[in-house]
């Protein structure tokens, strides 16, 4: 019985750990000023083109598609193309929260 439970216990703290890895790498995928004005953003409009994007964050369009690339490819935003045109938008909307944490913490 003991050794029962003890299986059951470090299969719910496997899954915390699983959780909480799942949140570091969303985190890393975040952790830019640039990846971070995106989803702000992003949060305020249901999608921008990278020429949008460009526009509002004052960036290289170089830069910023190398941070698009890589957020779409860590499951950050969605992609949609119309021509020669790619839309982004967010993919996990609850990443709003975490921007929303972000904007309101006093860290100096």
């Amino acid at each position: 019985m003991f050794i029962y439970l003890c299986e059951i216990l470090n299969m719910e703290q496997k899954t915390n750990i699983e959780r909480m890895d799942e949140a570091a790498y969303t985190l890393r995928a975040i952790s830019n000023g640039t990846r971070l004005c995106v989803i702000s953003l992003l949060s305020n409009h249901e999608e921008l083109n990278v020429s949008q994007l460009v526009e509002q964050l004052h960036c290289e369009q170089s830069l910023l598609s190398h941070h698009l690339t890589d957020m779409r490819a860590k499951g950050i935003l969605n992609c949609r193309r119309d021509g020669k045109n790619c839309f982004y938008s967010l993919k996990n909307k609850q990443i709003v929260q975490i921007i929303a944490c972000i904007k309101t913490c006093n860290c100096n």
